[in-house]
């Protein structure tokens, strides 16, 4: 397989699922390092932050740091403070909470609308999420703040070959009560992996974008202008047409 400057992987899925890495993830990221590749990791999962997924997978022995990560919470984080969309009103796990933290964005964040107004909401996966999370989103966004969603992921992969709700539930229901389509800054949209390519001093030709579902993965790497690699250790299980794939990471060494 053609070698790249930088690797652009996916975590839930094509690393491990749950707290279980995968068969040859492991040893196909050390070949590629040892080959001097730059490795970068991109999560949709909102619910953590830098350091709790560096943290994870150095655990399993990957050589990350929280420089290295890239989720659409951080993405999320960066476009609001960049654009002034503050303060915002978080709907989402407390990692969510703790990422706009660090990055130094306002946040107003409850469940119950305080009536102070928020420029933004944004919605990632809330496993606490009620019916007043949902009113106050709505509340908010008929008061003209912006809709921003992490991601639209309907399920994550975890242990056991099982499948979980994903932030892209949560969406949907802000969305149906609201009527207004949300801004995604997650996979399939470009944004992060461009954001990843200018940290790293990358091309679209020297990069290669690796996960395990084609809807998200695939499609944003397609739509960054970079070549995209399918791995069927996750949510997609049959490569479509035309689609580089390999059974594990070990495809990437080969």
């Amino acid at each position: 397989m053609k070698r790249y400057r930088l690797y652009i992987l996916d975590l839930d899925g094509t690393l491990y699922r749950g707290s279980e890495a995968l068969p040859r993830a492991l040893e196909s990221v050390q070949t590629l390092e040892s080959n001097d590749a730059q490795i970068r990791y991109l999560t949709n999962n909102s619910g953590q932050t830098r350091q709790f997924y560096a943290e994870k997978l150095q655990e399993m022995g990957f050589d990350a740091r929280p420089d290295w990560i890239y989720s659409s919470a951080s993405g999320a984080a960066k476009i609001c403070k960049e654009e002034n969309l503050w303060p915002v009103f978080l709907v989402g796990d407390p990692g969510l909470k703790q990422t706009f933290v660090e990055c130094g964005v306002p946040v107003i964040n409850s469940e119950s609308d305080s009536g102070e107004p928020a420029n933004a909401v944004v919605a990632g996966i809330c496993r606490a999420f009620t019916y007043a999370w949902l009113n106050a989103s709505l509340q908010q966004i008929l008061s003209g703040a912006k809709f921003i969603a992490t991601n639209t992921d309907a399920t994550y992969p975890v242990e056991g070959g099982r499948v979980e709700p994903g932030a892209g539930a949560i969406v949907s229901a802000i969305q149906t009560a609201s009527g207004v389509a949300p801004r995604v800054i997650g996979k399939p949209e470009p944004l992060l992996i461009r954001m990843i390519m200018e940290d790293a001093g990358a091309v679209p030709e020297e990069t290669l974008v690796v996960g395990d579902r084609y809807e998200t993965d695939i499609l944003a790497g397609i739509r960054a202008g970079v070549d995209a690699h399918l791995v069927l250790t996750g949510v997609t299980q049959r490569a479509p047409e035309g689609v580089s794939w390999s059974s594990d990471l070990g495809g990437l060494v080969c």
